[in-house]
């Protein structure tokens, strides 16, 4: 198979060439501007590379769900100019015999671990990204979690712990997951960035403590068989034992499973930085294998 991936950040967009395998062929990058330019040049590097089928994981809010008369649409993003934009529709008048799998960006990051990552072989797993912002993306019985919209894991609300004054920095939720633990909470409560913190600062508990939290929930809510760490804030290695201690903290000793002691459990994303492409190529591979 020869598959376009698009993996669409509020940044910048990645677009490549690569196969059913999760080889990645040929990536190009540009900045994020207005929608209609961005998914001009997207448009422009497909022309020629005679594809199979495009996987496209979006940031979001977004609507995948075909029967919706806003299916493929990005929804309520604060991003300018992108609210309620019609991008599949964009890629469709281009490429009309062309299948497209539609997805958000965690989504597509999730199901290119369970296709090609460290949950192949799973018929279950989560995905987080915990950077600039946290989203998630949930694989359960076999299938990508979307129900009424598609999850917004990073939108949970938290306990705040006692010895954290921060007010938050989610302008919708204020304490949310993403509101105490994503990169500009960090910078924000400490006012230095996360890339530049000693690997022995006082954030790095709290840190782990918000993150274990959330797992905790999700470990309750979904029973992932595997949970997968990605984004700018995971790079700190050292967080993974912390966030696992605290999950089990949180979850009392309720859930007796060896798995959630395993340091296999929760991880970092096998396929690294290229999990977002890596993820949108399983969206295309998908949409190929459903047809």
């Amino acid at each position: 198979m020869r598959l376009g991936a698009i993996e669409g950040g509020g940044t910048k967009f990645i677009v490549g060439i690569g196969d059913e395998n999760g080889t990645i062929i040929e990536r190009v990058s540009f900045p994020t501007t207005t929608p209609k330019e961005t998914m001009q040049k997207c448009v422009d590097y497909f022309k020629d590379k005679n594809i199979e089928a495009i996987g496209f994981g979006c940031f979001g809010p977004i609507d995948p769900d075909k029967s919706s008369q806003t299916y493929g649409y990005v929804t309520t993003t604060p991003k300018p100019g992108w609210a309620n934009y019609n991008v599949i529709g964009d890629l469709k008048k281009a490429f009309p015999q062309i299948p497209i799998g539609f997805d958000t960006d965690v989504n597509g990051a999730c199901l290119g671990e369970v296709y090609f990552g460290s949950a192949k072989g799973l018929d279950s797993a989560v995905y987080f990204t915990i950077g600039t912002g946290i989203g998630g993306g949930a694989y359960v019985e076999g299938q990508l979690l979307h129900g009424l919209l598609h999850p917004e894991m990073g939108h949970m609300k938290l306990i705040v712990r006692e010895d954290d004054h921060y007010k938050g920095k989610c302008p919708f939720h204020s304490t949310c997951f993403e509101g105490l633990a994503a990169g500009p909470a960090i910078e924000e409560r400490w006012g230095i960035s996360a890339k530049e913190l000693d690997i022995n600062h006082p954030a790095w508990d709290l840190e782990a403590y918000y993150i274990g939290q959330a797992l905790a929930n999700i470990v309750l809510v979904l029973s992932p068989k595997k949970i997968i760490l990605g984004g700018g804030v995971m790079h700190q290695s050292h967080l993974f034992p912390m966030i696992q201690k605290y999950m089990n903290q949180f979850l009392e000793g309720y859930i007796q499973k060896k798995e959630l002691a395993d340091p296999n459990y929760i991880v970092w994303p096998k396929l690294g930085d290229n999990a977002g492409l890596c993820g949108s190529l399983a969206l295309a591979k998908q949409v190929l294998m459903m047809k």
